[in-house]
């Protein structure tokens, strides 16, 4: 009796959580397809009349957001691969490799994470002027390519893994790239579908470096380009939140699809044996 009690207070909890979490979101595409006499109208509407898809139409004509949402994508998608990539790298040497400093070069790795990103934006963006690249992917993408926290997750994992297989590898000819290609990465799929989905959602979501950097609507990622619609002449709610529905749409989709593999990433390896 207890334990079904227990239960059914978590599961309370949990739907409360829920609905706290998705109402501004159900809210947000309610009032996208509203027509402006039924978004002012008093007492408020939660639920449009009718589909009112004109909210979408002007979003789009006001700004490109096709092409920021063509731009984000290519730059989520590129940091993800390159961190995944560096990550497992790294984190394969530090976990199967014997070298002096190796603790050492591991703690100097981790303590990188305890610096605030906005402490060393301004000597990156010099460095990125310094090569031209402003206003262009490599100043979105380079300085993003390797991650501390994804090297630290990725070698958590990889000291799950039992050493005898690496041995067993060696001893029958194979060397340490191909034992990490051909066995540790087929086997790391949990770890690195959560670190590429994590990676993924925290790109498209960077607002502050993306500001600095672009100044063309060319080059500019979703969060930039969503304010154009905020800080347009007729300041309509509906076009507003047609936008952000479009913008946040995609990363919505990436985690449904990807949740699974987030789930199994952060807690494969917890437990160890």
């Amino acid at each position: 009796m207890k334990k079904n009690t227990n239960k059914l207070i978590l599961y309370i909890i949990n739907i409360t959580f829920a609905f706290i979490t998705i109402v501004p979101l159900l809210y947000a595409l309610s009032v996208s397809l509203m027509s402006p006499d039924q978004i002012f109208a008093y007492p408020p509407k939660l639920i449009p009349k009718g589909i009112y898809l004109n909210n979408f139409i002007n979003a789009l004509n006001i700004a490109p957001i096709i092409g920021f949402i063509i731009n984000s994508f290519v730059v989520s998608i590129a940091v993800t691969i390159g961190q995944i990539i560096t990550s497992s790298m790294a984190a394969f040497s530090f976990s199967f490799f014997k070298f002096k400093g190796r603790n050492i070069i591991f703690i100097a790795m981790l303590a990188t994470m305890m610096i605030p990103a906005e402490s060393i934006m301004i000597s990156n963006y010099l460095t990125v002027g310094s090569l031209g690249w402003l206003d262009s992917y490599q100043a979105l993408i380079v300085p993003f390519l390797s991650s501390a926290m994804g090297i630290f997750m990725m070698r958590q994992y990889y000291l799950t893994l039992p050493k005898d297989l690496y041995e067993a590898a060696k001893i029958d000819g194979c060397n340490s790239f191909k034992f990490l290609i051909k066995i540790v990465l087929p086997m790391s799929r949990p770890i690195m579908g959560s670190l590429g989905i994590y990676t993924f959602l925290a790109t498209w979501n960077q607002y502050l470096w993306p500001l600095l950097v672009t100044s063309n609507d060319s080059s500019r990622t979703v969060q930039i380009g969503i304010s154009m619609l905020q800080f347009s002449e007729n300041q309509s709610f509906g076009i507003i939140m047609a936008g952000i529905v479009m913008v946040i749409l995609p990363s919505i989709i990436i985690f449904i699809l990807g949740q699974k593999q987030l789930i199994e990433g952060m807690t494969t390896g917890a437990v160890k044996g």
